[in-house]
């Protein structure tokens, strides 16, 4: 049987999935579980079609013929040009049918390939690179131990747009937390306005309780936003960005409490803004009960609801409930209802990190 890997866009769930890489070749940010623990490799050109043969067998005995595939894992680009160039021919030769072929990449990855390979790649059929920007600050990359800096993001997304390969750039709300939440949503805005990519996709932080940032937090050296402060950094990141062709995209990922600030820059910037507005007029009350909602049962929820007084009343006993058993109590229920919509970790522990409950006591 074929391989498979453990994440995917959420715009390639009908895609073919062809794992031609294991894992992360970095593999160390304190942001992202689903690799923790395991080592990286390429696949061989062999095995990757051996496993694409299989799928055409498969897909024809059930009659299916998808149009999209999807190149796993976290960083496919790694692998040479022309050996890239041979998986994508096979898979439009057993699939005819595909006529577009995604990735995800590293900033960093972006920036070695030549423009002139990216440009074969997509004469070959890859038609968009996924990238996990999450970052245009130098502080907040370094913070969260991302491996790239804005100058490899801003070069590998340069690169990839030179090539006329579609560039659809992750960035993250709230991963500076408190102390660098404005010159993160400023300098992701500019970086963002240089390279001018197709999309922006939006990827509200969630902490998982294992990773080293979970332990900042415990520490005092991260302090979280709240939701009601993220959605203001996300104001002032859109408020930032150029009105120009690019998909600005919150409904795509149930993690952004805001799912229905999504448009078109040149288009829809500023009824974008208007809908954030509307959420950050309401009093903090009805803030909260929205958020809890929302955090409770992960989707769009129009903002209509925070208007139903019935509702507010009801789901207002509950924040107050919160609220009074712990310090901060609604913000850290908040936090944990966020954690379960993060990938599971592979073992059971984030490598080079204490478990909580197994923290040595300094007494």
């Amino acid at each position: 049987m074929f391989e498979q890997g453990a994440i995917r866009p959420p715009n390639e769930a009908g895609s073919l999935l062809v794992r031609v890489t294991r894992n992360c070749p970095w593999n160390r940010c304190h942001i992202c579980p689903p690799f923790k623990g395991l080592k990286f490799s390429k696949r061989s050109v062999a095995e990757v079609k051996a496993d694409i043969d299989q799928m055409a067998v498969l897909y024809g005995s059930r009659g299916r013929a998808p149009v999209s595939a999807f190149l796993q894992d976290a960083d496919s680009l790694v692998v040479p040009t022309d050996e890239l160039l041979d998986i994508i021919g096979h898979i439009r030769l057993r699939f005819p049918s595909v006529r577009r072929v995604t990735t995800y990449a590293r900033a960093k990855t972006m920036k070695g390939k030549s423009v002139e390979d990216l440009g074969r790649l997509r004469e070959a059929g890859l038609a968009r690179i996924h990238s996990g920007m999450e970052s245009g600050s130098a502080e907040v990359l370094e913070l969260i131990r991302k491996g790239n800096t804005p100058d490899d993001i801003l070069a590998g997304g340069l690169h990839v747009v030179s090539s006329g390969i579609s560039l659809s750039e992750y960035i993250m709300p709230g991963v500076g937390g408190r102390r660098l939440s404005r010159e993160h949503a400023l300098e992701t805005a500019a970086i963002l306005n240089r390279i001018r990519p197709d999309y922006i996709r939006v990827r509200t932080l969630a902490i998982h309780p294992l990773s080293p940032l979970e332990r900042m937090t415990r520490e005092g050296a991260f302090e979280p936003m709240t939701d009601v402060e993220i959605v203001a950094e996300i104001r002032l990141l859109l408020e930032s960005l150029d009105e120009m062709p690019t998909h600005f995209r919150c409904g795509d990922f149930s993690l952004n409490l805001l799912m229905q600030v999504d448009g078109r820059l040149d288009r829809d910037k500023g009824a974008m803004l208007a809908e954030i507005d509307r959420f950050l007029a309401l009093d903090p009350g009805r803030q909260k009960a929205f958020a809890l909602i929302q955090r409770s049962c992960p989707g769009l929820i129009p903002l209509e609801v925070a208007e139903d007084d019935r509702v507010m009343e009801e789901v207002g006993r509950e924040v107050q409930r919160l609220e009074a058993l712990e310090p901060d109590g609604f913000n850290r229920a908040i936090r944990g209802l966020m954690t379960h919509q993060l990938p599971s970790l592979p073992g059971s522990a984030w490598p080079g990190q204490t478990p909580p409950d197994r923290a040595i006591s300094g007494d």
